[in-house]
């Protein structure tokens, strides 16, 4: 899959799952689980111990889902996710090697940014998408909407507090995705391994991209 393939299958989507579980075991499952709900975009962080290899794993065993790497810090980091099969890289703020090699890879990186410096910083570093985080404590859809009239050209990634209550007003507000973490995976539905329970709620949010896009 190319870059230009992975980023419209990103816009596409609308969703990018981020996986930040405290064990190896907990994230394949978590994966599992979201994917069997029909996300398709699914995100690594690299604060689970071996994420790599749980990027790998997740590489074989969906091979239809886009794997990617959240959390990468430097470009050590970047070229082992991207040996373990990671189609695109994120960071929490703006790490401009980070970017850099993705450019020079020719994959797919988003920054995270907030104010509208940031925004700006993230886009002329070449980030494919800038991700807004924490968003939703600080203004939620009405800021987003904000910085998508500021910013009409920039793909924004709405994250940090994405709720059922607020997905669909994202979108509609000028999010071109959104990444949703906690919401998707309740404590008590990992721990009881219930993945009928987080495969619902997958689904649920894709019809809330879906019905804030139709708006």
């Amino acid at each position: 899959m190319t870059s230009k393939e992975v980023r419209a299958h990103i816009q596409e989507s609308g969703i990018v799952a981020s996986v930040r579980m405290y064990s190896a075991e907990e994230a394949l499952f978590a994966a599992e689980a979201v994917a069997e709900g029909g996300i398709s975009v699914i995100e690594v962080t690299l604060t689970i111990p071996r994420a790599a290899e749980v990027i790998a794993q997740l590489v074989k065993t969906l091979p239809h889902v886009v794997m990617g790497a959240g959390g990468v810090m430097d470009t050590v980091l970047a070229r082992q996710c991207l040996d373990a099969g990671a189609k695109f890289l994120t960071s929490d703020g703006l790490r401009p090697a980070v970017i850099e090699f993705a450019v020079k890879q020719d994959v797919v990186a988003f920054s995270g940014a907030l104010t509208p410096t940031e925004v700006i910083n993230a886009w002329e570093a070449h980030s494919d998408f800038v991700k807004v985080v924490p968003c939703a404590q600080i203004g939620g859809e009405t800021y987003i909407g904000s910085l998508h009239r500021m910013f009409p050209h920039i793909p924004l990634i709405a994250a940090g507090g994405v709720s059922p209550k607020n997905a669909s007003k994202f979108i509609f507000a000028g999010a071109t995705a959104l990444g949703i973490g906690r919401e998707l995976f309740p404590p008590e539905a990992l721990r009881l391994r219930q993945a009928v329970r987080i495969s619902n709620l997958a689904r649920r949010f894709l019809g809330f991209v879906k019905s804030g896009r139709g708006h």
